[in-house]
């Protein structure tokens, strides 16, 4: 299928099946990690990878950003017919990425230990969370690739290899967590967690990155290219919201752990933990079929087809909301068993787990809506709307919403509050796309 196809419902799901399965894929490989140092390692080197991964992903998601928010560039280029240019701007977003990526890596490096102690760890906590970090930082240039390529294999109307890639390292992460934190000591099990980690998101960037180096089938290649500083920011801008979302729930992460720590202690934070892996898998879904959407849009907007781009729009709203009701109901069914895979040595940390979880999972039922509202503006080159979005609902919605509603409900109030926050998210979503409505004619 190609980018300047009619698409069906039925098409539309075939185009963006891969898309989904590869970020489910990604965030289940995660949840994979997270099972073996938890069940192998112990509840404070667990409780550590939940604490510190926030800033991780802060530091990582500027290959997110170059990735939607260059795609939005380069599928709209492409549907003005200039195929040159936009394979110009992809390589020019690869390089300039790949760099950050390598100067994040080695600021992060060196002040990790820090930075872990100014957002609260200390003792073992804090040593776990330096030890960690480490080893994955040395692997942050690829994994901001690893992120970038996510998008740009469906604009390079190969879905179907940017899953087989994923696939490849996510197994890599698997194979590796089961022979590194089951076989090392058990001092040295959490660094082998992480090494598993490290290396499956070095294949999950050079892989990619070679094939498109290379001459290939797609419509991408990688090639020489010329610093364009007009091009870098707007795909910061288009991008930006996409930033701001990842930042914004690395920041929230924060203070939720902080919270968490004052009401429950590091079982709050562990437990939050595994709410964060499943809503990881579920979120993915919704980020998967934005990021399988985003080339679609952009061709047909810079095409002028906007009768396509309406009927877009519509089935999307109807998938969504498809999606979100069976995540809630598979959600809930899942609770108890999740909370014992993860955590059943320790009864009331299952129990809090599952408590916890049942009134989280609601919060399913809406985040795809307002997901896809930024990715749809991003793949319109509307970077400003779609900021906006992720800005509010990410960051400001659920600061207030963890910061107040556990003063009425305690640890309720926690769990509560990210439903609260997706709900006022869906409002804001639903006006802007009112309001947008005749000036990108959907």
């Amino acid at each position: 299928m190609k980018l300047s196809d009619h698409f069906t419902y039925r098409r539309l799901v075939r185009f963006t099946l891969p898309s989904i399965a590869m970020m489910i894929f990604t965030s289940i490989y995660g949840v994979v990690d997270g099972f073996f140092v938890s069940n192998f390692a112990g509840k404070t080197p667990f409780a550590a990878v939940n604490f510190i991964m926030p800033f991780l992903m802060v530091l990582a998601t500027v290959g997110f950003m170059f990735g939607t928010g260059g795609t939005a560039i380069v599928a709209k280029t492409f549907g003005e017919g200039d195929p040159e240019k936009a394979n110009r701007h992809f390589s020019l977003f690869v390089y300039f990425a790949f760099g950050l990526g390598i100067v994040f890596a080695a600021v992060g490096i060196i002040f990790i230990r820090p930075i872990a102690a100014f957002l609260g760890a200390e003792g073992e906590l804090l040593e776990n969370c330096v030890v960690y970090a480490r080893i994955i930082l040395a692997a942050l240039p690829f994994y901001v690739l690893q992120l970038l390529f996510q998008s740009f294999f469906v604009t390079a109307e190969k879905p179907h290899l940017g899953l087989a890639v994923t696939v490849s390292s996510g197994v890599t992460n698997m194979i590796l967590d089961a022979v590194l934190v089951i076989l090392l000591p058990q001092q040295y099990k959490l660094a082998g967690a992480a090494a598993a980690t490290a290396m499956s998101q070095v294949v999950g960037g050079a892989i990619p990155f070679f094939y498109f180096f290379r001459k290939n089938s797609s419509i991408l290649r990688l090639g020489k290219t010329h610093f364009d500083g007009a091009a870098i920011l707007k795909a910061c801008t288009n991008g930006s919201s996409e930033f701001m979302s990842n930042v914004s729930m690395s920041i929230v992460g924060t203070l939720y752990n902080i919270q968490l720590l004052k009401f429950a202690g590091e079982d709050g934070v562990a437990a939050y933990g595994v709410m964060m892996y499943v809503s990881m898998i579920f979120s993915g879904a919704f980020i998967g079929y934005s990021i399988g959407t985003a080339p679609i849009i952009g061709y047909h907007d810079g095409a002028g087809n906007h009768a396509e781009l309406r009927g877009l729009l519509r089935k999307s709203i109807v998938m969504i909301c498809s999606f979100g009701v069976f995540m809630v109901l598979f959600a809930e069914l899942l609770a108890a068993p999740l909370a014992r895979i993860f955590v059943g040595y320790d009864g009331n940390l299952s129990d809090l787990t599952v408590s916890g979880f049942r009134i989280f999972a609601l919060s399913f039922l809406f985040m795809g809506f307002a997901i896809f509202g930024s990715g749809f503006f991003t793949a319109l080159n509307d970077g400003l709307t779609s900021a906006l979005i992720s800005f509010l609902r990410t960051l400001v919605f659920q600061v207030c919403a963890v910061m107040l509603l556990p003063l009425l409900w305690g640890i309720d109030g926690v769990w509560i509050s990210i439903v609260v926050a997706e709900v006022m998210a869906v409002l804001l979503s639903a006006l802007f796309l009112v309001l947008k409505r005749n000036k990108y004619h959907y």
